[in-house]
Order: structure tokens, then C-alpha cells, then sequence
């Protein structure tokens, strides 16, 4: 078994790889939870390159094709490639998500065949959660899996499917037991996107990106093999998932992890000589101090994940605050830039219309404007704001859980 390099030699060797991998071009430039359609092939490219380096998976277990190193050696990967603005992998949903579900609860085979294949970057994955009906209460999920011998029939659809028309597999939550309560019922499958009787419909944001997508399942047979767990325990495993989600959504940049930040914003301000307005001064003091205290719980949450503690109610607190600020910074931005904001060419005070960092984005969102457009969208995705505010009041608060209709019900009579 070879020695594990302490941190302070290991920072040095990840530093130097990736100081030579941006020399040399083939260092894919950061981004956060979407990947960007251009950067698609640069970023398969990355991934391959790092993982026949061996230098992905970093606290992944060697024989699935990682380095078999520690979380706090992840960390410190993480935080290097953050400094040389490289990404650290190719996708949230499979080297985070489906990557960790599958380490978790998934068997021998799954873990011996995905995860090497996500690493090599054989594998995109997407994921297969929301509906139409159920977005903020996603246990009421009514997208049914019927077990029928060694498959299951999957019947129903999914919505905002971000990248699943560039992706091979997807992470599926499906009903496989209608006559218990909502939580007990739900199972965790891996879906191949070319399956007979998968439908993708793309759905084209006021930004004109296309990131999402709605999916349509009709007859769909997955075999047994591809659900991760045991049937109807897919709900302990899809929180574990969208508490991942909830971190990874929550990063500096105001979308999502990508585009500016505040500093970036105040920096901006700075260099074009400062506000005049008090009103909007206070606005971004406010900012500065937002970004402070999302700083500080960043560092808190890393220190959880040190201590190897899943994400639990604290990543509620993280994404409710960061969705909030993130808008908030998109809309300084257009009020600094006046009047001018009803056009699409000037930036925070008469500056550049594009963003002030080398951070990619999808494209639509590349610019103030249409990072602007897009901000509304940040309080929806991966859990409303209302969704994080109710689990911090009763897992943080300890306030009362608020009055369900459905108590004691099975899905079956809920929906009756």
C-alpha cells in the first residue's frame, strides 16, 4: 500500500500539476454547477487528463480509480484549483452526486463499473429529480417504477433536467410503493439517457440558454441492477444528494458557484471611482458583509465534511443565504448601472457589459444582463428558499413542523 503524502507535499504536487496543465492549455477553466456548453470538450478533456495522471478522485478508493487519499487531501485539491481558477472536475452531478451515492449504497459491481467510468470520463451524468407537481415537496414524487420480475416499468416525467441532453446516465428517484407514506416509498435508480422510452424536451431560459431540460418516461424498462439500495429506501439517499446539491449550489459566485462574486462587484466599483449615492453605498456594505458571513459558513461546513459529518440542515442555511445574496448582487449591478440597464451593452456604472471574472458561464448568463435575468431562478433551484427556511426552523429551530394534511396517509389517499 503506498504511503499517503502529507498535505503540505501533496498541495505542492497538485500546484505544480496544475500550474503545468494551464501552461500548456489543457487546464479547463473553472465554472460552477452547469457546465457550459463550450467548454464541454475542454472539460472531458481535463477530466481525462487528470484521471491518466492519476490525479482524479482524489478521496476516492484506489480500485474504482482515484487516489485512495484523505477528504482533507480533497479539500486541498479543491482549493488549488480554485487559486489557478481551473475546474475541479468535470460535472457536479457525477463526480459529486452520483459519484457519492454510488460509493455509499451502491453494490461491488456498480461502484466497480461507474465510478471508473465517471472518472475516465466515459460517463456525463444528469439528474433526474423534480417535477412537474412536485417541486417543493419532492416526496410526493409521481413518477412510478413498477416492478415487474427482474426490471422495473417507469411511467412519468422530471423537469429541469440541467444537461441532460449532453448526458449519458442519470441519477433517478421513481415511486416503487404507492400504499405507504410519501417518504417510503421512493426508490434510487441509475436511468440510461438512450433507453427506449426516454423522451428529452429542451426548455430554452429568457436568457436564450439552453441548460434544462424536461424528461418524459413512457414504458421505460431499467433493470434491477441499476437501482442503487434497497427498494423503497431512496429517500435516505436522496437527501444525502440534495444536501451535496445544496452545498455545491452555494459557492462564491453569485450563480450557483459561476459569474462574479461581491468582491468582484466592489471591485468594480472601486476601480470606477466609488458611489456617490448613500442608498446604494449601504446596498453594498451590505453585500460585503453577506459575502463575509457566507465565507465563514463555507469554512464551517468544511469543517463538517473534515470531521466526516454529510451535509445536514447547516447546507439549508448556506444555499437560502447564497441564493439571496447572489441576487442581491445582480441587482446592485443593474441599479449602479442606471438608466443604461434597460439596454444590454453597459455594465455597473457605464463599465463592461461582461463579467469581471475569467469564471465560465453558461452561455446567456455571461454577461450583467443576463445574469441579471437569470437571478430569479436562483431561489428556485435545488430547494426554494422556503423549503431551506422551513428545515433550518424545525432541524435548527426546533420550532414546530408545520401542520401536514397527509399525516398517517399513504401517497395513494394523498393524491385521492
Amino acid at each position: 500500500m503506498a504511503e499517503i503524502p502529507s498535505i503540505a507535499a501533496f498541495r505542492e504536487d497538485a500546484a505544480e500539476f496544475i500550474a503545468t496543465a494551464v501552461l500548456s492549455g489543457g487546464a479547463c477553466p473553472a465554472y460552477g454547477a452547469i457546465l457550459p456548453p463550450n467548454l464541454h470538450q475542454h472539460a472531458m478533456l481535463w477530466q481525462r487528463h487528470c484521471f491518466d495522471a492519476g490525479w482524479a478522485g482524489v478521496h476516492w478508493p484506489t480500485e474504482y480509480g482515484g487516489m485512495g487519499l484523505t477528504v482533507d487531501h480533497n479539500v486541498v485539491w479543491h482549493e488549488e484549483c480554485a487559486k489557478a481558477e481551473v475546474a475541479p472536475y468535470l460535472n457536479l452531478q457525477g463526480l459529486v452526486l452520483a459519484g457519492e451515492a454510488i460509493l455509499r449504497s451502491g453494490t461491488d459491481e456498480q461502484r466497480e463499473y461507474f465510478l471508473r467510468a465517471t472518472l475516465s470520463n466515459e460517463i456525463l451524468w444528469c439528474q433526474l429529480f423534480s417535477e412537474p407537481d412536485s417541486g417543493s415537496d419532492l416526496a410526493s414524487l409521481a413518477t412510478r417504477a413498477v416492478r415487474d420480475g427482474d426490471r422495473y416499468i417507469v411511467n412519468g416525467s422530471k423537469i429541469w433536467s440541467s444537461g441532460a441532453h449532453r448526458s449519458q446516465l442519470g441519477i433517478l428517484i421513481a415511486r416503487t410503493d404507492p400504499d405507504v407514506p410519501k417518504h417510503r416509498g421512493v426508490s434510487y435508480f441509475i436511468c440510461p439517457m438512450d433507453t427506449p422510452g426516454l423522451e428529452l424536451q429542451p426548455i430554452v431560459d429568457m436568457t436564450t440558454a439552453y441548460s434544462f431540460n424536461q424528461t418524459f418516461f413512457t414504458d421505460m424498462e431499467l433493470p434491477v441492477e441499476n437501482r442503487i439500495g434497497e427498494e423503497n429506501d431512496g429517500w435516505r439517499l436522496a437527501k444525502v444528494t440534495l444536501g451535496n446539491e445544496r452545498v455545491s449550489l452555494s459557492g462564491e459566485g453569485a450563480l450557483w458557484g459561476s459569474g462574479p462574486s461581491a468582491v468582484d462587484l466592489l471591485n468594480t466599483v472601486r476601480d470606477a471611482g466609488g458611489i456617490s449615492d448613500p442608498m446604494l453605498r449601504d446596498r453594498a456594505a451590505r453585500l460585503h458583509i453577506e459575502g463575509e458571513v457566507l465565507r465563514l459558513i463555507r469554512l464551517r461546513t468544511l469543517s463538517a465534511r473534515l470531521q466526516g459529518r454529510q451535509p445536514g440542515p447547516e447546507a439549508s442555511v448556506r444555499k437560502a443565504l447564497a441564493d439571496e445574496h447572489g441576487q442581491n448582487i445582480m441587482e446592485l449591478a443593474k441599479d449602479l448601472t442606471g438608466t443604461h440597464g434597460m439596454l444590454t451593452d453597459t455594465g455597473p456604472l457605464g463599465g463592461d457589459p461582461e463579467f469581471p471574472t475569467t469564471h465560465s458561464v453558461v452561455e446567456g448568463w455571461q454577461n450583467w444582463h443576463g445574469g441579471f435575468l437569470f437571478s430569479p431562478a436562483l431561489t428556485i433551484g435545488g430547494g426554494t428558499s422556503e423549503v431551506q427556511r422551513n428545515i433550518v426552523a424545525e432541524r435548527v429551530l426546533g420550532l414546530p413542523h408545520d401542520v401536514d394534511v397527509q399525516s398517517g396517509q399513504s401517497w395513494s389517499e394523498s393524491r385521492s
